[in-house]
């Protein structure tokens, strides 16, 4: 007998029935077509439109590059001073020649590690990416493939890299989503070398060359991270900012122009700290529901989590929020700890999501003769 209960909430659990906006879109808008806000303290997802399908990240690359020298540089297997030499391929596909990004290194010249780091980090450079994955990894596919097999580690499943720089290939592919993820990894554990985001300017060869990104000096708080740019992707920014204890990511791609990546991404992460919040929805152990028991000594059994939930949402979105237990009954004899049911979670403009709910305490099957009695009177009810 398959039941679904809507659980009678508290305004504690921000449940508002069953209004037409707990089904549709969000309240807030982005004109961006693939856009993602995160609470990079929790790593709740605040806000997401399209975050994730695979995309094409163009530069944005460039911080997965980064993660890998970082990670080198903690494991020693690098040093700051390192000296990589530029090969002619590097100069010829990354430098001025080639059109693209380019921190201006010559051809069989050397440059430290951190110089390099600058190079890719400030000015975008696509040689300076291809001179640390040829040091680090003899070639440049190697390196990419390293650069997957390394994200995949990390959980970012969409994650798939051809190349160091972020150059357009069909295949060379990251969701919004896994970008955000990636951003919050290098932020908690690089602190040091994320403080590079911020520098305004790095100069080279006596070319002096801005930082991109355009929330810096924009935006109260913001200190990071990496633009994008190529015909496939669209303008697209990884952006970060800090007030207070909070720190917001955000994600934008696919967007027609400079002028429209750096208004929608100002007003997004403007509108990341303003409108919205992370709330404390259940937490772990609360029982939400008793259900009746077939053939169980106890009529019913409690159901319960066994984990914190919180979620994060325009503040206009809360009263939105829709909170079912679904189940069917169970069945004695019933153990401590079973999975009994699960909690159904859905947000406006999200995939709903599930939580199993188990059995607070041991329910015995009941007697031979009361189990027959049982389903005899169910039989006469109609509700075997």
């Amino acid at each position: 007998m398959s039941r679904i209960f809507c659980l009678a909430l508290t305004s504690f659990l921000l449940w508002s029935g069953l209004s037409s906006a707990a089904h549709g879109q969000s309240s807030f808008e982005t004109q961006a077509p693939h856009a993602v806000i995160l609470d990079a303290t929790t790593g709740e997802v605040l806000f997401e439109k399209d975050a994730r399908n695979p995309m094409a990240p163009a530069s944005m690359t460039k911080i997965m590059t980064a993660q890998l020298v970082f990670e080198a540089l903690r494991d020693g297997s690098l040093s700051p001073d390192t000296q990589f030499t530029v090969s002619e391929d590097a100069w010829r596909r990354g430098g001025v020649k080639s059109g693209s990004s380019t921190m201006f290194l010559d051809v069989r010249s050397k440059a430290s590690v951190m110089d390099l780091l600058k190079g890719v980090i400030i000015q975008s450079g696509n040689d300076a990416c291809i001179v640390l994955a040829e040091g680090m990894a003899g070639s440049e596919d190697a390196f990419a493939q390293k650069m997957t097999e390394r994200a995949r580690e990390l959980g970012l499943e969409t994650a798939t890299f051809r190349n160091s720089t972020g150059w357009p290939h069909p295949e060379h592919l990251i969701s919004a989503l896994d970008l955000a993820k990636l951003a919050q990894v290098q932020i908690a554990n690089f602190p040091e070398g994320y403080a590079l985001y911020a520098e305004p300017n790095f100069t080279w060869n006596n070319i002096k060359q801005g930082n991109r990104n355009p929330i810096l000096g924009r935006v109260t708080g913001a200190d990071g991270m990496k633009t994008g740019h190529t015909e496939a992707s669209g303008y697209g920014l990884v952006g970060s900012a800090k007030r207070g204890e909070d720190r917001r990511i955000i994600v934008i791609n696919g967007l027609e122009s400079k002028a429209a990546r750096r208004n929608v991404s100002t007003r997004l992460m403007e509108a990341a700290f303003s409108q919205f919040r992370v709330y404390d929805l259940h937490g772990q152990g609360a029982v939400l529901a008793e259900l009746d028991v077939y053939m169980g000594k106890n009529q019913t059994v409690g159901a319960a989590l066994t984990q914190d939930i919180r979620k994060g949402l325009p503040v206009a979105d809360r009263k939105n929020i829709k909170s079912e237990v679904v189940y069917t009954m169970p069945s004695a004899p019933i153990a401590k700890g079973d999975v009994v049911a699960q909690l159904k979670i859905t947000l406006p403009g999200r995939p709903a999501e599930t939580f199993d709910l188990v059995a607070t305490a041991d329910v015995e099957r009941k007697g031979l003769f009361a189990r027959a009695w049982t389903g005899l009177l169910a039989n006469i009810r109609g509700t075997s």
